[in-house]
């Protein structure tokens, strides 16, 4: 059986394979075109080259999966990406607006016209559009909604009402309900009578005359039950039910916590109003993991990897600036002992190691916490146990790994005081990266901010300041 890292590799693989087909396409049909301006072709012969360049260019992209176009559209160059976009099919517009990434569908989006873009919006639904509205311009969410139905317009509605944080912003309102009064051999027949369900149903929604819930039916408990058994008798009473306001991130993690696939969204009166899907929650941990892997490196939202260089330098010169002046304060710090360095080389040499080794440790700490708080493991109540134990990891490491390299320096250079000076110091660095990678994050929660913004780059800020005057510092009161 092929293991999840196999099939993940053979995914990538295969992504690798459309996109360098799709380049290689392209390259090709430049490389045509130019060849047959040199040749001085007609109009007429240069026009024919291009059209079946092209029909063989969107043979290509017809093949894949609006995902997979997705993909490919990312990785191209904006001038490339414009070109494949117009290749695509109209009918395949929206799904694959709504696969791409934040910065490219804005490019794409700009490249059209509004009836293109209305086009592209009616194939979409309600919870779908949602996703898709703040970005589209004000005119085509007007027109939009003056085409839409009376319930999509009044779902398109309640959907945008909500933050895109909140679970109400990517609930899906395609859902199958029945009541609980009738026989399972009833609902069989009303879902043959239907002929297609909504994709990721693996439960039928139990409500009553008020589309108050009341229950749930498993797929698989309706069809290994008798068909004349009640609803009633068979169905889940408890099920997980989530309200439109709800983080959509606490959810994300319930859902992996319970095995679900599905799942009833209620108001504050208990009646359905929608459902959750495993894809839309699939999304929302992948996002979330993106931003903040972003965040920490003080990146403040998706970024084109193609885009203009005024658009990243934007995008990433504040954490740089801040990273410039905590590198002028450690240089100021070494500056404080240039005398001491003089007196004794081997500290220029030794005291990078200890404030590199407090970095790395601070990193572990700090992913650890952050980690821990995105699950909702740490609490004011168990904070302070946390920090004991990480302090207590951090002077053990420090005994440790500084008894290593102090003994290293010792030998280096027969100074059994410097190789005292060294473990100390790399002890005291560890102790400081631990307490702050503890309290970076916890302190940036306690404000409402993201607990990851900026913290490898804070971390590593006060590592190495604190590594330098804690090494320089003990040298000269012990050494020279």
């Amino acid at each position: 059986m092929m293991t999840e890292i196999e099939t993940s590799t053979r995914s990538t693989t295969q992504l690798q394979g459309h996109l360098a087909r799709v380049s290689d396409m392209l390259e090709r049909h430049r490389q045509l075109e130019d060849q047959a301006r040199r040749d001085e072709l007609s109009d007429a012969r240069i026009v024919d080259i291009r059209r079946q360049n092209l029909a063989e260019l969107q043979d290509e992209i017809d093949k894949l999966h609006s995902a997979d176009v997705a993909h490919v559209l990312d990785a191209l160059p904006p001038e490339d990406r414009l070109s494949v976009w117009q290749l695509v099919k109209a009918d395949r517009d929206g799904e694959i607006l709504l696969e791409v990434s934040d910065a490219v569908r804005e490019s794409l989006l700009a490249d059209m016209d509004a009836p293109e873009i209305l086009a592209a919006a009616e194939q979409l639904d309600a919870d779908e559009l949602a996703d898709l509205a703040e970005d589209l311009p004000d005119d085509v969410i007007h027109e939009l909604m003056q085409r839409l139905d009376a319930p999509e317009r009044e779902q398109l509605r309640s959907a945008m009402s909500y933050e895109e944080d909140q679970v109400g912003a990517i609930m899906d309102f395609e859902m199958i309900t029945i009541r609980e009064d009738v026989t399972l051999e009833v609902v069989l027949r009303y879902l043959r009578f239907l002929k297609e369900i909504p994709e990721q149903t693996d439960k039928l929604f139990v409500v009553n005359s008020e589309n108050v819930l009341t229950g749930v039916l498993p797929l698989k408990w309706l069809l290994v039950n008798d068909p004349v058994r009640m609803v009633s008798d068979v169905m889940a009473v408890d099920a997980h039910t989530f309200h439109p306001d709800e983080d959509v991130v606490d959810i994300a993690q319930a859902f992996e916590r319970y095995d679900l696939i599905s799942a009833p969204v209620v108001d504050v009166d208990g009646r359905l109003i929608g459902r959750l899907t495993i894809d839309a929650m699939v999304d929302v941990i992948r996002e979330e993991s993106d931003a903040e892997t972003l965040s920490r490196g003080g990146l403040r939202e998706d970024e084109d990897i193609f885009a203009s260089v005024w658009k990243s330098l934007r995008n990433r010169w504040t954490w740089l600036a801040i990273n410039l002046v905590t590198a002028f304060i450690a240089s100021r710090v070494i500056g404080l002992f240039e005398g001491s360095i003089e007196k004794l080389v081997a500290l220029a040499a030794l005291m990078p190691i200890v404030a590199g080794i407090g970095g790395n440790s601070g990193n572990q700490t700090i992913t650890m916490i952050v980690r821990a708080l995105a699950l909702g493991q740490v609490s004011p109540a168990n904070a302070k146990r946390l920090l004991r134990k990480e302090v207590g990891v951090a002077v053990l490491n420090g005994l440790i790994w500084g008894g290593v390299i102090g003994l290293v320096a010792w030998l280096l250079y027969g100074s059994a005081a410097l190789g005292a000076v060294m473990t100390a110091a790399m002890t005291l660095n560890l102790l400081l990266a631990a307490l702050m990678g503890v309290l970076i994050p916890m302190t940036l929660i306690r404000y409402d901010r993201d607990p990851a913004l900026g913290s490898s780059v804070m971390i590593t800020a006060l590592t190495d300041s604190g590594g330098f005057f804690i090494f320089l510092g003990l040298a000269t009161l012990f050494l020279v």
